[in-house]
């Protein structure tokens, strides 16, 4: 009799966006298979668990995804609550179906925890909604990484095509992201933004317009990044410029009133 792998999002980093439902498994697992970037509080939740490690990361040493499904598919013969914890949502950019498939052809129960994606904690610190009446009717989520052997992504006519576009593990790729997209016909005033470390203490926003993300994505610091397209961040945009404003009319004044003393 086997367990139940249940792949856990763990949202995009904060423990506190965590579900309900992944906070109790993780209370229950037996044994947890984690990405690499997961929040140690978010590791804490489960103390009772095996902790294995077993993260994919650009440009660094990762785990080959065959040898992970067969971690998993062992696990579940040994313990009864196998807790697969995945950055964001299982289901976007997550592997989550090669996971699924490897599994239901071993006879062995899966279960999902849809998780806080990336993008929608982005746009909730941004205090953004990525669909506005009369801006922004449609959005896409989209990659153009691929593994190798793989065809390539068609991500560019799908921004192409969507009012708000969110690109997952492009920042590295910024040069060839605008080259791209410019190439296509999207305008180099569009509105872009890149999310960096989004819902932790670290998080950073860079704002401003296509043809300068090149120039956004250099010198980024370790951490997850996304880039954000559209005119949803207009607003966005004149707020963080608005409260920079505030803050340096802030330390004219300090400094005004430093010399008059």
């Amino acid at each position: 009799m086997s367990g139940t792998v249940y792949l856990v999002g763990a949202g995009p980093g904060a423990p506190d966006l965590l579900t309900v439902r992944a906070v109790r498994l993780l209370g229950e697992a037996d044994i947890v298979f984690h990405d690499a970037l997961i929040h140690s509080q978010t590791l804490a939740l489960a103390p009772q668990a095996q902790k294995v490690a077993v993260g994919k990361r650009c440009g660094k040493h990762s785990t080959v995804q065959h040898f992970i499904n067969k971690r998993l598919a062992d696990a579940a013969r040994r313990y009864r609550v196998v807790v697969r914890l995945k950055g964001g949502d299982p289901t976007l950019f997550g592997r989550a179906q090669e996971e699924i498939a490897f599994l239901t052809e071993k006879g062995i129960a899966t279960e999902v925890v849809p998780g806080v994606t990336a993008a929608l904690g982005a746009a909730a610190e941004l205090k953004v909604s990525l669909t506005q009446r009369g801006v922004a009717r449609t959005v896409v989520f989209a990659t153009p990484r691929v593994a190798p052997g793989e065809p390539p992504s068609n991500w560019v006519p799908a921004v192409l095509a969507a009012d708000t576009a969110v690109l997952y593990m492009a920042s590295r790729d910024a040069m060839f992201v605008t080259a791209e997209l410019l190439s296509a016909g999207l305008p180099g005033e569009t509105t872009v933004a890149i999310a960096h470390n989004v819902s932790l203490a670290a998080s950073s926003y860079r704002f401003g317009m296509l043809k300068d993300l090149p120039r956004l994505a250099a010198n980024l610091a370790s951490g997850p990044a996304l880039i954000v397209i559209g005119e949803v961040l207009r607003l966005a945009k004149w707020r963080r410029t608005a409260e920079q404003l505030g803050s340096w009319n802030d330390v004219l004044s300090k400094i005004a009133a430093g010399s008059s003393s």
